[in-house]
């Protein structure tokens, strides 16, 4: 036939060459993945099933087999059955072949049980060449990003629609071929070659092309180092082992990841498409299911437990709403959290981001309404917008949306007044609600009024089967328990807060006086109208309300007496306070609180200075962890943090560093990070740094000075003395 039918499928067959290439390079990366989860996954089973009984092979057969010969010949765990194989097994008394098949039998179902479930452990402090081995495999699925998960699937798409087609449209590649394929045979070409053409120019047109050469890119490249694999694996765990769930296929029970919703509710979610294209990150299966679920039913309450990913689900919806066409969106939340969520919208999705707080707020509000995007406001500042017109708004996000669940409150009625003029409304509420029917039916009520009117407020409905099936049509809690069944054992979240105008005031009085001490604590000097510190009481009421126990350290001894008064000044849901836990307090003493901490029935809080509980302590306890500020040397936060994280894999730590945009915070953090990072890596996993964390950090006095000089530059302050 003619040129352009050869070139066509020439064009078809390149497409489809390169698609099957990056459907190869995925595998072979995910084969090399599973091969170095094997012996781990083999080790991790076998000292399982060492330490189960035989007794075990009893319950897995019904009772159906006499295990007292077993037991009398010396074999007392299920691995040595396995171990011992049939020749040993037949040569016990009162064990035939038939017996030995059925012991081995159960034996084998019981480590492919324990296979199913063991957990993988990946320790930071105590690599060894297997992990070391699986964090560099994974690390090339972790690398390519989310991108080349889009690229794959693209891929195999194409590599399924293309091969029919090209094998099809084969006769039309030359005269004789189409000659001796009859007229039924041409035509069947023609049409294949028609279709060929149709599927190159959508790639061509969306880029495909591109997409999985920089794919196949990106899974070819390995980390430059085994170290350079075990920092990146610090700095993303979850990603990690998020892709380690999937490829080992342990994944948290289906009812409890669809936070027990009746059947009905849970099919309808599941068949909700959810578009990704706009993420930068890869949603775990229970994240994906919340986005879904919040797409699905329109006006919704996420009530995941705290560390679960909420701020992520939603930026999911909002960028597969971005991607239906939807251009404004509004998120509101205490001033607090105004900061990470501009650049968790930033950093995890494409979509445009528009803050509206301060005095421009008004002028930022008119550009948002022009051009589009994420807006981001305060439930204060909320109030002085005007409301929206129908339509207009594709989400309206409330976060901490238990502080509005006081209907009589002027911000309350502000957000009902916005919630009651958009179609999509998602509240979100680390705390659970359920078992405060009052308070729970007036945020439904905002989603639902004839739900929030059903709802019995009988104390006995309180927290019962009942009442989360009568609000499922609008609520989802997961817990972390249920669901985190490989997440790492710690979570890092970096709490950005704007400084309030007292802290201001007290941040450039440091720099003029050039004390770069006062200025590291300049957020905690006006305690009463301290940013930071109202942030601090939000996190340990979050804690408090789901049981955990927090530990906070600070530096300095007065920032620990601000926060130990202003915990005890305002009662709430994180339980009794002690310490200060300082160099002051003797050896003995300083045991004797944390005994203390341990002890306590529920919530606590433990308040401590870095220098002195960052060394030597076990705060087992401890599963949430709050730094009142950046420390000169990181190893002094890598101590501190390992008090609570020898929890292990017991429960997750969740680790949150408050910080404030702009000033010494923000260029502490940047000039730490801008170390040779693989250089620190190895020394916090020293014998030495282990004895000190004094060693490998860089000068206090230069850094101290350097940053005094940026700052007095920036804000225009000269030399007070």
């Amino acid at each position: 036939m003619g040129r352009g039918e050869r070139e066509a499928v020439a064009g078809g067959a390149r497409l489809h060459a390169a698609a099957r290439s990056l459907v190869e390079d995925h595998e072979r990366a995910v084969r090399a993945a599973r091969e170095a989860l094997a012996p781990l996954l083999d080790a991790e089973v076998a000292q399982t099933l060492d330490a189960m009984p035989v007794a075990r092979l009893q319950e897995a057969t019904e009772g159906r087999l006499r295990l007292d010969p077993v037991e009398g010949s010396g074999l007392r765990t299920v691995r040595q059955v396995l171990d011992a194989g049939p020749g040993r097994l037949q040569q016990i008394p009162g064990v035939g072949r038939v017996t030995s098949a059925q012991l081995l039998g159960a034996a084998r179902r019981l480590a492919d049980a324990v296979r199913d479930s063991a957990p993988v452990h990946i320790d930071v402090d105590r690599p060894e060449p297997r992990t070391t081995a699986l964090v560099a495999a994974l690390h090339v699925l972790v690398a390519a990003g989310p991108d080349a998960r889009r690229a794959v699937a693209t891929a195999g798409t194409l590599d399924r629609r293309l091969g029919p087609l090209l094998a099809a449209a084969g006769p039309a590649t030359g005269r004789l071929r189409m000659l001796v394929a009859g007229r039924d045979g041409r035509a069947r070409a023609l049409e294949a070659v028609a279709q060929v053409r149709s599927v190159v120019d959508e790639a061509a047109r969306a880029g495909t092309g591109e997409l999985l050469a920089q794919a196949s890119v990106d899974l070819l490249r390995g980390p430059a180092s085994d170290a350079a694999a075990w920092v990146d694996f610090e700095l993303r765990a979850a990603e990690y082992y998020g892709v380690l769930s999937e490829l080992s296929g342990q994944a948290p029970d289906t009812a409890a990841a669809e936070g027990f919703l009746p059947a009905e509710i849970a099919d309808g979610v599941r068949a909700q498409q959810l578009t990704d294209a706009g993420l930068r990150v890869s949603l775990r299966g229970y994240q994906a299911f919340g986005a879904r679920f919040v797409l699905a039913r329109r006006r919704a309450m996420l009530g995941d437990e705290m560390g679960l990913g909420k701020t992520v689900q939603a930026i999911a919806v909002l960028t597969h709403l971005a991607a239906e066409g939807h251009s404004h969106f509004l998120v509101v939340c205490p001033a607090g959290v105004l900061v990470n969520w501009t650049r968790e919208v930033e950093t995890r999705s494409t979509l445009r981001v528009v803050p509206l707080h301060g005095p421009g707020r008004h002028d930022a509000f008119a550009d948002w309404k022009g051009r589009g995007g994420v807006a981001v406001t305060t439930f204060d500042a909320l109030r002085g917008f005007p409301l929206p017109g129908g339509g207009e708004l594709g989400l309206f996000v409330v976060d901490e949306a238990h502080a509005v669940k006081n209907p009589r409150t002027l911000r309350a009625r502000a957000v009902a007044a916005w919630a009651e003029r958009c179609e999509r409304v998602l509240l979100m509420t680390g705390t659970p609600m359920e078992n405060r029917v009052t308070e729970f039916r007036s945020l439904v009520r905002m989603l639902d009024g004839d739900l929030a009117d059903r709802l019995d407020t009988e104390p006995g409905l309180a927290g019962s089967v009942a009442f989360r099936t009568a609000v499922a049509p609008v609520y989802l809690r997961r817990n972390q328990d249920d669901v985190l069944t490989e997440l790492p054992s710690l979570q890092h979240t970096d709490e950005w807060e704007e400084l309030s105008p007292a802290d201001l005031r007290a941040y450039h009085d440091a720099v003029a006086a050039g004390n770069f001490m006062a200025m590291r604590r300049a957020a905690y000097a006006r305690p009463e109208r301290s940013a930071k510190l109202r942030r601090l009481r939000d996190l340990v009421a979050e804690a408090g309300e789901n049981g955990m126990k927090v530990m906070v350290f600070s530096y300095f001894r007065d920032v620990l007496e601000a926060v130990h008064t202003g915990l005890d000044a305002e009662p709430r849901a994180g339980g009794p306070v002690f310490g200060p836990l300082t160099g002051a307090v003797p050896p003995v003493r300083r045991q004797g609180l944390v005994d203390a901490f341990t002890a306590a029935s529920g919530p606590a809080v433990l308040v401590a200075q870095i220098q002195a509980a960052g060394i030597g302590l076990n705060i087992q306890a401890a599963s949430v962890v709050i730094l009142c500020e950046p420390q000169i040397k990181p190893t002094l936060e890598h101590q501190a943090v390992a008090r609570a994280h020898r929890i292990g894999q017991v429960r997750t730590v969740r680790v949150h560093r408050l910080l404030a945009p702009g000033g010494v915070d923000e260029r502490l953090v940047r000039i730490l990070t801008d170390k040779d990072r693989l250089f620190d890596a190895y020394a916090r996993r020293s014998v030495a740094a282990e004895a000190s964390p004094d060693a490998y950090d860089v000068s206090d006095t230069e850094l101290a000075r350097r940053i005094v000089e940026e700052e007095r530059a920036r804000l225009g302050v000269a030399d007070a003395t």
